[in-house]
């Protein structure tokens, strides 16, 4: 017996050696990488920018987190940080021009826009900008045809094809499993929760992926073919034939200037710069080269322009993935109270989703907006509840890609009824009122609660269609003709007056720094950066390992058809946009 107490005595404090060992190493990383990140980078004389997107872009620090999944690799870019990196460039004695190189650019629409508009205004220096790649996405090569000139591998692509949505349908899974939904919603478009309802794609809903689709191809179109000249005809052409995957029709189709390997290239650099092929060449990665330079030092501390980033899906309460009415709330009151801000830009990149949390934010933004110039900058989404809290904006901002609108309700009760009965399985109720059994996963919703939830989402439809009103100077009617759940591109919803100005999050920038009469102002992004352990312990908070775990069991887009059934956040009546909606670009 002594000897088996001896055993467990042993192997138990193995263990805890070897967890203690696991948590030293993992704050040994931490701090590594807290002094790596303050390490001062050296910019050399003569030097050339070299932009890559492969990491990712990411609208606040809030949305990047270190765990355990991925410790060591690199954290997306801050994406206002990339866009005064560019700027700072622009008059830079030290740079001498811009290398764009990536096959692949991991952001959204919006920001390759203002990217590339950045890229623009670089180019007014005289400086030049090239760009290379391997096997480019249509994204990099969209990001990559504002260069002076570009570059393909001898053996590479680009994978021009135009956009694409795919909406899964799974009721018909749903059923074979026997899985019932109820569905309560207001709004023909409001095609969330279409995929419940039906197997197959609605007429509506074609005729809104048509519209949005249309669009943002249009306007992508449009500037590849101004960068590379090339007409609209030909280029369609290109793009139905899949030409750019071969690279000597890529050539010919002029998408490309000319085919080299990346040593050639490098050489071509040296040779634009005019230093000796002998000689190494002098690049500094965008990462870098925000470190090295200090983007704050102009403007003034006291005169600040806050950027209020809301970015995700809307929850009630209190958490660190998405925009949760607490927390967020509490920033909102920490800006209003802070007297060095005297304009907030608030930048909304979500798809919507709870409506208490979305009306609770609009109401607290409203009570911002007495105090201070608030002015709303739109990016990828700004969809149902995203739209709604914008509401408080004094002037909206639109990117012409952005998504928006979706003004429109739902409520959706997942249930096991005929999974119960074909299992045999049964369930008697004891109950003291009608509705005390509302939302049985056995029985399923008793017809006085579809009743009373059918007349809250009309009611929370039509507070909705009021706060639009007031805000866009419409009428109920002109709101609700265009509501209905329908999601707008930037530039429709600003032909329908959705909103006020097609312009980047910098246009949003100036014109509350003009509202709040500032000539020298500093601007600076809420909520906060979390420090690498604060980002590791919220990790564990959000559930992080388990999502990172069914990521890599089935992929991240049925992860999240997953999670839209079984996320325990999404609560109650819901102002979210087709989260189902996969666009592929």
């Amino acid at each position: 017996m002594k000897n088996f107490f001896k055993l467990v005595t042993a192997n138990v404090v193995a263990i805890l050696i070897i967890f203690a060992l696991f948590i030293l190493g993992f704050f040994f990383f931490v701090v590594l990488s807290t002094f790596s990140s303050n390490e001062k980078v050296s910019l050399k004389d003569n030097s050339i920018l070299t932009i890559n997107l492969k990491d990712g872009v990411m609208e606040s620090s809030s949305e990047a987190s270190i765990s355990l999944f991925n410790i060591g690799e690199e954290m997306p870019t801050k994406y206002l940080d990339i866009l005064r990196a560019i700027e700072y460039a622009k008059t830079d004695d030290h740079i001498k021009g811009i290398s764009i190189e990536t096959d692949d650019a991991n952001a959204g629409i919006t920001q390759i826009d203002d990217i590339r508009a950045a890229l623009e205004d670089f180019k007014k220096s005289g400086k030049f900008i090239y760009a290379y790649g391997n096997t480019m996405s249509q994204s990099a090569y969209y990001l990559a045809s504002v260069a002076d000139k570009s570059f393909l591998h001898p053996a590479g692509g680009i994978e021009l094809k135009g956009l694409a949505s795919e909406v899964i349908y799974f009721k018909d899974f749903l059923d074979k499993i026997g899985i019932g939904v109820d569905v309560i919603r207001h709004g023909k478009y409001k095609s969330a929760v279409e995929p419940f309802l039906t197997d197959k794609i609605s007429e509506e809903n074609k005729e809104q992926l048509s519209f949005m689709l249309n669009d943002i191809w249009g306007n992508v179109s449009k500037k590849i073919e101004t960068s590379r000249n090339i007409d609209s005809i030909s280029f369609k052409n290109i793009v139905d034939s899949l030409n750019g995957i071969i690279p000597e029709l890529a050539l010919k189709g002029k998408l490309i200037d000319q085919l080299l390997q990346k040593s050639e290239y490098n050489d071509l650099l040296k040779e634009k710069i005019k230093v000796d092929s002998k000689e190494n060449l002098n690049t500094i990665s965008l990462q870098k080269y925000i470190t090295a330079v200090d983007l704050d030092a102009k403007g003034d501390k006291n005169s600040q322009i806050a950027i209020l980033n809301a970015s995700g899906e809307i929850f009630s309460g209190k958490g660190n993935d998405g925009i949760y009415s607490e927390n967020f709330i509490h920033e909102i009151k920490k800006l209003k109270n802070n007297d060095k801000i005297k304009a907030v830009v608030l930048r909304v990149n979500s798809p919507g989703g709870s409506a208490n949390a979305s009306d609770e934010i609009l109401f607290e933004l409203k009570e911002l907006q007495k105090e201070k110039p608030l002015i709303v900058s739109m990016g990828d989404y700004a969809a149902s509840g995203g739209y709604y809290i914008s509401m408080a904006g004094q002037k909206i901002f639109s990117e012409p890609n952005t998504l928006t609108g979706s003004i429109g309700v739902f409520g959706i009760v997942p249930n096991a009824k005929n999974l119960a009965t074909r299992n045999k399985l049964r369930s008697d109720v004891v109950a003291t009122n009608e509705n005390s059994n509302m939302l049985s996963a056995i029985q399923g919703m008793t017809p006085g609660t579809r009743e009373i939830m059918q007349k809250s989402i009309e009611q929370t439809y039509k507070r909705f269609v009021h706060f639009v009103s007031e805000n866009r100077n419409k009428s109920f009617e002109q709101v609700d003709e265009i509501g209905g759940g329908h999601v707008w591109s930037g530039q429709r919803a600003k032909s329908l007056g959705l909103v006020d100005e097609l312009g980047s999050l910098n246009d949003a920038i100036k014109f509350a720094a003009k509202e709040a009469k500032l000539k020298d102002y500093s601007v600076k992004s809420y909520p906060k950066d979390k420090t690498p352990l604060e980002s590791f312990f919220e990790s564990f908070n959000n559930d992080d390992l388990a999502t990172k775990a069914i990521e890599r069991k089935f992929g991240k887009e049925n992860s999240q058809l997953l999670e839209s059934l079984l996320n325990p956040n999404r609560k109650g009546t819901q102002m979210m946009m087709p989260y189902q909606l996969s666009l592929d670009f």
